[in-house]
């Protein structure tokens, strides 16, 4: 029997250079670099259009939206990640020429077939514990569902679930409102 070989493990500093400099995204997980694959039209018209509503609504405002060419670190206790959600806002951010965010106040995830059981489970987990987030929010691709993850003032947090395209959700510390409609603009179910 062989031994499972150990992948080599990447530094931060390694890896965000190499990211700068390259063509293709990757997730970091503790030193393991994992690449991305693309996503189907319907995935990018739905990150459009979540990302768009945003721009609108935070015009003006001291929030920042930002699309899914910007990293998300993570810092866990026993690890570093990076992730590229579909779209999150900053309120209180790095400097324009950071190659990552780390104080979101929302992240939001389109969901896909093959990112489902690790956006559900581990990105989910990974993200409820930034003390910023105070909103989760992954949007269905084939339905008008979106379940949201809102903290409480206790800091624990709750779930909700907004279905139908007169659904709307509600992000109040961010003085915006994300309507369904706009999020599904353009698409049939």
């Amino acid at each position: 029997m062989t031994a499972l070989r150990k992948p080599l493990l990447v530094s931060v500093a390694d890896y965000l250079a190499a990211e700068e400099d390259g063509d293709a995204k990757h997730e970091y997980l503790g030193g393991v670099v994992h690449a991305m694959a693309g996503g189907t039209a319907r995935h990018n018209a739905i990150s459009s259009n979540i990302l768009g509503a945003l721009v609108a609504r935070l015009r003006g405002k001291p929030c920042q939206p930002f699309n899914s060419d910007m990293k998300l670190r993570v810092e866990l206790a026993d690890q570093t990640r990076f992730y590229y959600p579909d779209a999150m806002v900053v309120c209180e951010g790095k400097p324009d020429h950071s190659l990552y965010q780390d104080q979101p106040s929302v992240i939001v995830e389109v969901l896909s077939d093959s990112t489902r059981r690790i956006d559900l489970t581990e990105k989910r987990d990974a993200y409820l514990t930034i003390a910023s987030v105070r909103h989760l929010i992954f949007v269905e691709p084939d339905e008008a569902r979106v379940i949201v993850y809102r903290r409480r003032e206790t800091g624990d947090f709750e779930t909700g679930e907004h279905v139908g395209l007169d659904a709307v959700i509600e992000l109040p510390e961010i003085e915006a409102q994300l309507p369904l409609a706009e999020l599904y603009e353009r698409l049939t179910f």
